[in-house]
């Protein structure tokens, strides 16, 4: 087995498919589309109130779950033989206060100094080895979704805009190390918005309120982030928010950020004129 990727042979060959747990966003439909056009089967363990419902219309099995049922996880996968699984899409913060974790849930969490995301996913991911269950990278059928070095749109950051990626970059490093955020908003070398439960759109948003047009949003992996989980992740959506915001430059960070419907993304921004980058 590699460390922390797919069996080199694939796992169709392994006796039994690949376990998806579903999150929301369009990150798990895009995921089981890509395993459809490569033939390989997926149990779906999906999240009420956070996986979007048409991931039944795909034409694989879908046991759908309450935050925190870990144990019903575990069930669903055993019963279909699933020894490798994916972690495909995010929660929405806000929704761990309404955590009802079952029995299984109830022992990981106690047995955790604190309720942190990286902490509590590798301490899920711990207890999924124990269950016979390796983690994979939930990137391995579509690696194309990784944003490169080096700027996508037309429109360059100028120099101005280089000098608050800068700021931003170095304060991502200070609050992704506390665990706090993917996402920071800079204007002239100030930082005026920090990530916090509320996700990025709202951060960028509230940005723009305080701090007016010509805002740059950072967005990169924590130090230190494991990559199995919760990666960065931008797209229509993000570009959206930044125009109604006054935003003009999206950095993130290179190998570590996805980019949902690429094509459509970098043509909104250049309709927009905003800046895309990946930087490293």
């Amino acid at each position: 087995m590699s460390q922390g990727g797919i069996d080199p042979k694939g796992p169709g060959e392994l006796g039994g498919p690949v376990g998806m747990v579903a999150g929301n966003g369009s990150f798990p439909l895009i995921f089981l589309e890509a395993a459809k056009a490569a033939g390989l089967p997926i149990v779906v363990v999906a999240h009420e109130g956070e996986t979007d419902p048409g991931i039944e219309r795909l034409g694989f099995p879908v046991r759908w779950i309450r935050l925190g049922q870990v144990g019903a996880i575990f069930e669903t996968f055993h019963k279909n033989g699933v020894r490798q699984a994916a972690f495909v899409g995010g929660i929405k913060k806000p929704r761990l206060f309404d955590l009802r974790p079952d029995w299984k849930g109830m022992m990981i969490l106690g047995r955790l100094a604190r309720y942190h995301d990286d902490e509590a996913l590798r301490a899920l991911a711990d207890e999924f080895e124990k269950e016979g269950i390796t983690i994979v990278p939930s990137t391995f059928l579509v690696p194309t979704l990784a944003v490169g070095e080096g700027v996508l749109t037309r429109r360059s950051p100028s120099e101005a805009e280089w000098k608050d990626i800068r700021v931003g970059v170095e304060a991502a490093k200070i609050v992704g190390a506390a665990d706090i955020g993917q996402c920071l908003v800079v204007r002239e070398k100030v930082v005026v918005a920090v990530e916090a439960v509320e996700g990025t759109d709202e951060t960028i948003s509230r940005a723009g309120r305080v701090a007016g047009k010509g805002t740059v949003v950072v967005k990169m992996a924590k130090p230190g982030q494991d990559l199995r989980f919760d990666l960065p992740s931008v797209g229509p959506g993000t570009i959206r928010v930044m125009q109604e915001a006054g935003a003009a430059v999206l950095a993130v960070e290179a190998g570590k950020t996805l980019l949902f419907d690429r094509e459509k993304t970098v043509s909104m921004a250049d309709a927009a004129e905003i800046a895309i980058v990946g930087i490293v």
